[in-house]
């Protein structure tokens, strides 16, 4: 028996692949299959399932090409209707794969097709879960994202997760390897740890979701507390997942497809084309094509990708380094940007040896901040983090315009006004300022390391969060 959990960091996404005597199966595999194939080869083994355990709202699952590729079975949960062929398991159905069994257990809540596989040895002992988004470690799917979909509330889905987490998951033994579908750093809990697996028994005894005197009221209570808006991409990808999807293999095909200057040029001005420039984000603040936004590769990039580009059939035009044009497309098709249609050959210097226009970006230190800061204490600072990251600690008069919201939060910048601009590290700070620059706003200033050189650097006051007082 083997089992691999094949973990994509910036997606904070887990696959898995098990196998057992020459046969495989894949639960929730990424769109870039050829790992799974170029594995499953390597074994001598065939891949005879691929699991989902439903339908997935953050990344495009690779679920079709891989049962094309292979002849594999998609297998789905009950109440699943995709637009594909797919077998849609009942509740308690068994799958044979080699000496091993999956039995499927339908666990509605974080959507009305959420199961989960529970994997028994050939002595029928149960050894592992892969739950999905139903149960993470230290957290549960959030309840909130099918509700449109199924006509239902959030109350309802939260009532219908406590109940599928009683009666499925919580009877199993202590013994039982949890591996979920996500972990720290996913849109779709509140509160994952960054632990990738566990067993039952000590979720059971740590994860605040399932406490044994938990009531039902109080779960529906705590589950729902402090939801924040999902990325609006999220439906969008459930749509695909459900509906289908253009093969991969055309999409970065078509992605990375040479464009030399004037032609990059051209298609920029006649297909209102988005230019999406992905270098590292001080490299782009030095010199870029005017009107480009960074998001930086070397980043939590597909999912900011996600949040700021509204229309997931936007054309895109790729400003990359030197030979990673295919790595931006592939992550793009991950959450489903499927309309890149090419890249700036030879990149930013082949731009500037043709002699075209370029922009640039003021980046100053925290230090030299510092300086402008006790000289005029009320200098306009804005604070990207989330609402969140602000409200634990903060510059002392700095306003929050998180980037999550950019829409809103530009609301409060003065275009008039110089802004410094910081987030935590350096990297959401300089998307803001790409995309309002793109907007108009030309005195925006980015402060290099964030909100961690800033503290570091001793030289701000910092106000910590303090807890509203209970008027009685």
């Amino acid at each position: 028996m083997k089992i691999e959990q094949i973990y994509t960091g910036c997606l904070a996404q887990g696959a898995y692949y098990i196998e057992s005597e020459g046969e495989a199966v894949v639960i929730d595999p990424l769109r870039e299959i050829e790992p799974y194939v170029q594995k499953a080869a390597r074994n001598g083994a065939t891949i005879k399932y691929v699991f989902e355990t439903h339908f997935h709202a953050d990344f495009v699952s690779g679920h079709l090409d891989l049962a094309k590729a292979t002849g594999a079975t998609i297998v789905y949960g009950p109440t699943a209707t995709p637009s594909f062929n797919a077998h849609i398991a009942q509740d308690g159905e068994v799958f044979k794969l080699g000496k091993l069994s999956f039995t499927v257990l339908h666990t509605p809540g974080h959507t009305m097709e959420s199961s989960c596989y529970l994997l028994k040895d050939e002595a029928g002992k149960e050894v592992a879960l892969f739950s999905g988004d139903t149960l993470f470690i230290g957290d549960v799917g959030r309840p909130d994202l099918a509700q449109k979909a199924n006509h239902i509330t959030q109350e309802d889905l939260a009532g219908l997760l406590y109940d599928s987490l009683r009666s499925k998951i919580m009877p199993l033994p202590d013994s039982v390897i949890v591996y979920p579908a996500h972990g720290a750093g996913s849109a779709c809990g509140k509160n994952m740890s960054k632990e990738t697996t566990d067993t039952l028994g000590h979720q059971k005894a740590t994860n605040y979701a399932l406490r044994a005197d938990m009531s039902r009221s109080a779960f529906i209570q705590e589950v729902t507390a402090g939801l924040t808006a999902p990325p609006q991409y999220f439906p969008l990808n459930v749509q695909l997942n459900k509906q289908g999807y253009e093969s991969i293999t055309e999409v970065i095909k078509k992605g990375t497809h040479p464009l030399g200057v004037e032609a990059f040029e051209a298609a920029a001005n006649e297909t209102n084309a988005l230019i999406l420039d992905t270098r590292d984000p001080q490299q782009f603040a030095k010199g870029f094509i005017p009107n480009s936004i960074n998001i930086g590769i070397d980043g939590n990039f597909a999912p900011w990708v996600g949040a700021l580009i509204p229309d997931i059939k936007q054309a895109i035009l790729i400003v990359a380094e030197p030979g990673r044009q295919e790595e931006v497309v592939t992550r793009l098709a991950r959450v489903g940007y499927d309309n890149a249609i090419g890249y700036l050959a030879g990149g930013i210097n082949a731009w500037q040896k043709a002699g075209k226009e370029i922009d640039t970006i003021t980046s100053i230190s925290a230090q030299e901040l510092a300086t402008v800061y006790e000289a005029n204490p009320d200098i306009n600072v804005l604070d990207v983090r989330k609402k969140s990251e602000y409200d634990a600690e903060h510059v002392k008069g700095a306003i929050n315009a998180s980037l999550d919201f950019i829409n809103d939060s530009m609301h409060q910048v003065d275009k008039n006004k110089t802004g410094y601009v910081h987030c935590a590290g350096g990297y959401r700070s300089m998307i803001f300022i790409s995309i309002l620059k793109a907007r108009g706003f030309d005195n925006l200033i980015d402060i290099k390391g964030g909100f961690k050189a800033i503290k570091e650097s001793g030289r701000f006051p910092v106000t910590d969060y303090v807890c509203p007082t209970t008027m009685l």
